[in-house]
């Protein structure tokens, strides 16, 4: 209400927090005018394990995301993550029909390449070309226009279980809400945090979110590997709980306040206040002693990253090193313990090139909402989306059928 440009929202829905960001398209480019966040209840390890509750969950994201922009929110773009996501690459060839190539035999060739055989409970979330090859001539990034009679392409495809899928838009139609795209989240983070020059050298983006480990490896200018790690922040909650022996809810406060994920950074001697449960008093221990739970499951799941860099084949080519962002990159001493574990150069991510209310959305927390108001952006000012190239893609078709079928029901 009472806004020029066009909105854009991102809805991203995660284990630990649902946020909402609303962004208006400007000439400068996007700007933040409206955010609104709410601990996520009913999602495990990225996926809906309860829609009641991932539905007021947004619901209430929404209503603070509207209150704070004074817009009324009709649909959104969404993040998708989880242990449920695959991914693989895959090869197609087509002859050209012309003397060059068109954008025709472009969508030709990656049509080939996604003719495999997919079991029925997965569906195709994007296929993201890598590069094409024109008769004996590779490392295209743009055939149309160039003589030959032979057009390959190699794609990296996305895959997600179809029920996972379905209880996400079920969710977000459930408030009365329409889904423009679902996107990957690690897709959707490295559009806010990684520059061109860094996909072009080789970088790997790392989010570690509450309840999954999004890794993302880009070389020469495109997406290479993809995982999802089932392993996240909650998981370094749950174990100072356990072994302080405090609730959760102040195990969480702890680890944000007092945590370090690399030891050699905490003083000897600083002490820390640890609330204990069943009223018994608050007990002083070493801050140490905090990091000594702390940095054990870090570097597991760190570990876990670097086996996944070294399956994409990609290790000795990323130049420009890794970013890390996500909740959890907040923690002090994860780059440093990162820098030890991956053996080269290691930094932050935060969200660039926003306008508006951009200090309310300067961290690594809000790197896939933010990507998504990109994507968004692209798709709403003609420029297509770069997530997913073919057309007639099964997707989009069932998005539509599902909302439709969840509006029947809600």
């Amino acid at each position: 209400m009472g806004r020029k440009g066009q909105l854009i929202v991102a809805l991203d829905i995660g284990t630990t927090k649902i946020c909402v960001i609303i962004g208006e398209a400007s000439e400068s480019g996007i700007d933040i005018v409206g955010l609104g966040s709410h601990p996520s209840e009913g999602l495990r390890k990225g996926v809906v394990v309860n829609i009641d509750s991932t539905m007021e969950s947004i619901r209430k994201a929404i209503e603070e995301a509207e209150l704070m922009s004074g817009c009324r929110i009709k649909s959104v773009f969404t993040g998708i993550s989880g242990g449920h996501v695959k991914s693989f690459n895959s090869y197609g060839i087509v002859a050209v029909r012309g003397s060059e190539v068109d954008e025709m035999d472009v969508k030709r060739a990656i049509e080939a390449a996604k003719a495999i055989a997919i079991p029925l409970d997965r569906e195709v979330l994007h296929t993201l070309p890598q590069y094409y090859l024109v008769d004996d001539q590779d490392g295209v990034k743009d055939p149309i226009g160039m003589s030959g009679v032979r057009l390959e392409v190699k794609v990296h495809i996305i895959t997600g279980a179809v029920t996972s899928i379905q209880n996400i838009i079920k969710s977000v139609n459930g408030v009365g809400l329409d889904i423009n795209e679902i996107i990957l989240e690690s897709l959707a983070a490295s559009d806010a945090v990684l520059s061109p020059d860094e996909r072009d050298l080789g970088v790997a983006l790392v989010d570690i979110g509450g309840g999954t480990t999004d890794v993302a490896v880009f070389s020469e200018g495109s997406i290479k590997h993809t995982a999802v790690l089932p392993l996240g922040g909650s998981y370094v909650t749950n174990d100072i709980a356990v072994g302080l022996r405090t609730p959760m809810a102040e195990a969480e406060r702890v680890k944000i306040k007092f945590g370090c994920a690399y030891t050699p950074m905490i003083p000897q001697d600083e002490m820390i206040e640890v609330p204990s449960v069943g009223g018994r008093e608050p007990r002083r221990i070493s801050r140490q002693v905090l990091g000594g739970i702390i940095e054990p499951r870090m570097d597991e799941i760190l570990n876990l990253v670097c086996r996944e860099i070294v399956k994409s084949g990609y290790e000795e080519r990323l130049a420009a090193g890794i970013v890390l962002t996500g909740g959890t990159a907040l923690l002090e001493g994860v780059a440093e313990l990162s820098e030890r574990i991956f053996n080269m150069p290691v930094r932050r991510g935060i969200p660039l090139g926003v306008g508006g209310l951009t200090e309310v959305v300067k961290s690594p927390l809000y790197a896939t909402g933010v990507g998504l108001l990109f994507h968004g952006s692209r798709i709403q000012s003609g420029g297509g989306s770069a997530y997913r190239k073919s057309e007639g893609n099964l997707f989009g078709g069932m998005i539509r059928k599902i909302s439709r079928w969840s509006k029947e029901l809600f």
